[in-house]
């Protein structure tokens, strides 16, 4: 885990990619979540739980012959997971974004929201657990 600025306020917790399958088995545990993957200017979403997943040919593999959100994550292509915290439009916002080797987002988990807009408190508490301490093994 380093600390890295960002902006001249801001500074980053990064974690090393090698704990990215570790830190989607745990967010698959959690209530929630909003997934977003940008490519070419189009912005993806999916809200709902973090599917689990399971290695195969060199892939994790998310939730596969479900319905809802599915893919394939190489994990060799994720070099790092920042976790950010910022305002957005005004709204704190907590996230884990998934960077390749250049620093660019590959796809960013956003810790979910209940009906009134809400961050869900055990979420906001495990995202700063492991902002503080890291990733801790099971």
């Amino acid at each position: 885990m380093t600390q890295q600025t960002v902006e001249p306020s801001e500074v980053a917790t990064v974690l090393p990619g090698s704990q990215a399958q570790a830190l989607m088995t745990e967010l698959a545990t959690w209530r929630n979540t909003t997934t977003i993957v940008i490519v070419a200017g189009c912005v993806f979403e999916f809200k709902g739980v973090f599917p689990a997943g399971s290695i195969a040919e060199g892939y994790y593999n998310l939730a596969l012959g479900e319905m809802g959100f599915s893919g394939h994550i190489k994990l060799q292509a994720i070099e790092s997971i920042r976790l950010m915290e910022r305002k957005h439009r005004g709204t704190d916002s907590f996230a884990f974004v998934f960077e390749d080797r250049k620093g660019q987002a590959i796809f960013k988990v956003y810790l979910g929201r209940d009906d009134s807009h809400a961050i869900h408190p055990e979420q906001l508490e495990q995202f700063r657990q492991i902002k503080a301490n890291g990733l801790q093994p099971a």
